[in-house]
């Protein structure tokens, strides 16, 4: 080994033969370079085995067989400190810190340390990664509090580079409670000998705008375990924050749009077969508690949906998967609790990894509409009874029309008998539409026509002249129409030729149902002698055809002198539920 001290400074009783031992026998690498950098004139025993050569092979083997190129300057063939890529005999490579620690004329003496993994990461030409990411470094000594920040740090922060400021005077900038909080939060990681991390909103120290902050730290300890200080970093997460708390207040709001139109939200992940159901609205539609967890497609095709519907279902889903467009199917679904079937629609588009890839998860709503589709069943049925009932009533008043006119002998007589009877329909239609389930008050379409004959003051009153006695029937609209006509002509006739015609006639009508069947009697007595007709009127007519035709009803008539006898048998139709509008 080549002597580069100088021999003047080096005490007269080491031997070179001393200054080789301690060379070989050293805990770090040494290496010795000739002036030109190109080749190694000696490397100890420690440096060889780090590298993986046996002890002395290394000597005068070239430089740039060992080091990496980087560890020269361009252009140049002199060795750089610094940490450099050393190449291992195996063809590996090690990381090594490179010290030179002496040159002259003849050759360069170097120091080669281990690098620790930590080092390489807070080397210089990775402070330009943490900028770039945003992240500001920290250190805080908990001896004299002081805090240290670098350029990025202090920037976010608003404080000078270096040491600026201290915890006390910084936590002033911090919420009391966050202050308090971030406190207890680092004293117990330190303790705990673990990484904290925390995020809080900071007013800026140079102008007082309050930003959101997020940062990270370690406890540095002493050789004895003891906490001294704390490094980390920081960033500014404001934007961050901000976008989080606008999307919570998206979901909100669409949480509570979508619970107000009772609309379940869901997510099916197509890979796993497992769904996510996003809130309460979903477990009621299909009558699930939320303990028993939500259902796979599977599941749904095979267990809940009906049999009839599935093809559907698999149908939309393809469609949707084939186009990318949106699913949109209807179906029947048993729901869990109480076994009832109701009718749901179901939305939803498929989320893909990328566009045109494989579907990853469907995102959707589904809709109770089982009501809505009884609704519309129910207004159709009702528009198909409207258009019957309307072409009846055209037939009735073209019945009335002809009728009316082969029986009048003059206009005049023509128009009272043709208002009076269009008023007669026109006053049980009335009563009909006022109804709650499209149906006539027997009582009623009895009072309208006879009370204007009665002595009392009231319908309520006793009245001798005018007598209704049987229970409340409400005669649905398809016979109600009919009977009302009839109790029209009925009066009419007795007003004009029967026991109405004079003050001392009297009109009994008594009913009653059984089995389905109303029974009504009409009785008259007091007024003139009758007679049978010579000829068949519109009364007649509509007692003998219309009655028995539409209604199905049974009549006799008795014209015994001391007054008109009329009995009537009418089955009453069960009336249709899907015309109730309260249903």
């Amino acid at each position: 080994m080549h002597d580069s001290t100088d021999k003047r400074s080096r005490p007269a009783d080491l031997s070179p033969a001393l200054y080789r031992a301690a060379f070989d026998g050293a805990p770090v690498g040494l290496a010795v370079f000739t002036p030109d950098g190109r080749r190694i004139r000696a490397a100890n025993a420690c440096l060889c085995r780090w590298l993986g050569y046996a002890p002395g092979t290394l000597d005068g083997r070239p430089t740039d067989q060992v080091i990496g190129r980087e560890a020269f300057g361009e252009g140049s063939s002199e060795v750089k400190a610094g940490i450099r890529r050393w190449l291992r005999a195996d063809g590996g490579s090690l990381d090594l810190r490179l010290t030179l620690s002496g040159e002259d004329a003849v050759e360069t003496v170097a120091v080669v340390t281990l690098v620790d993994a930590d080092d390489l990461v807070r080397a210089e030409q990775n402070r330009d990664a943490l900028t770039a990411a945003g992240l500001g470094e920290w250190r805080w000594d908990l001896v004299t509090g002081q805090m240290v920040f670098s350029r990025r740090a202090a920037q976010i922060l608003g404080y000078a580079p270096g040491r600026s400021v201290t915890w006390e005077g910084m936590r002033g900038q911090v919420d009391p409670e966050d202050a308090e909080r971030i406190q207890d939060a680092v004293a117990a990681a330190i303790a705990e000998r673990r990484p904290y991390a925390f995020q809080t909103r900071f007013r800026r120290a140079t102008d007082g705008a309050e930003i959101w902050i997020g940062a990270r730290g370690e406890a540095l300890l002493a050789a004895d375990g003891t906490p001294v200080g704390i490094v980390g970093v920081v960033q500014d997460v404001t934007t961050r924050v901000e976008a989080r708390e606008a999307l919570a207040e998206r979901e909100e709001r669409l949480r509570v749009a979508t619970t107000v139109a009772n609309l379940g939200i869901f997510e099916w992940h197509v890979l796993d077969d497992q769904a996510t159901w996003e809130n309460e609205r979903m477990f009621a539609v299909f009558g699930r508690r939320p303990e028993e967890g939500s259902i796979g497609k599977s599941t749904f095709l095979k267990q809940i949906l009906h049999p009839d519907d599935r093809p559907v279902f698999r149908q939309a889903i393809l469609r949707a998967l084939r186009e990318d467009t949106i699913l949109h199917a209807t179906g029947r679904i048993r729901r869990h609790d109480d076994g009832q079937w109701r009718t749901i629609d179901m939305a939803g588009r498929f989320e893909r990894t990328r566009p045109g890839g494989l579907p990853r998860r469907l995102i959707g709503v589904v809709a109770d509409v089982t009501d809505r589709h009884l609704s519309e069943e129910r207004r159709s049925l009702l528009i198909r009874e409207l258009h019957h009932r309307v072409k009846n009533t055209l037939a009735t008043v073209q019945a009335i029309v002809g009728s009316t006119a082969r029986t009048a002998t003059s206009i005049d007589n023509f128009h009272e008998a043709f208002v009076g009877r269009i008023k007669s329909l026109a006053h049980t239609h009335s009563v009909l539409t006022e109804a709650t389930w499209q149906t006539a008050s027997l009582r009623d379409l009895l009072a309208s026509e006879l009370m204007p004959y009665a002595e009392s003051e009231t319908e309520t009153s006793p009245d001798l002249r005018i007598v209704l006695d049987g229970p409340a029937v409400d005669l649905p609209s398809e016979i109600a129409v009919p009977i009302g006509m009839a109790i029209h002509e009925l009066t009419t006739n007795a007003a004009k030729y029967g026991a109405l015609s004079t003050g001392r006639g009297r009109v009994v009508i008594t009913w009653r149902v059984e089995a389905g069947v109303l029974h009504l009697d009409w009785r008259e007595s007091g007024g003139p002698p009758v007679a049978p007709p010579t000829r068949q009127g519109f009364g007649s007519r509509l007692l003998q055809r219309v009655l028995t035709t539409q209604v199905q009803a049974q009549i006799t008539t008795d014209y015994a002198p001391e007054g008109f006898h009329l009995t009537l048998a009418a089955p009453l139709p069960e009336r249709n539920p899907a015309l109730n509008p309260l249903a």
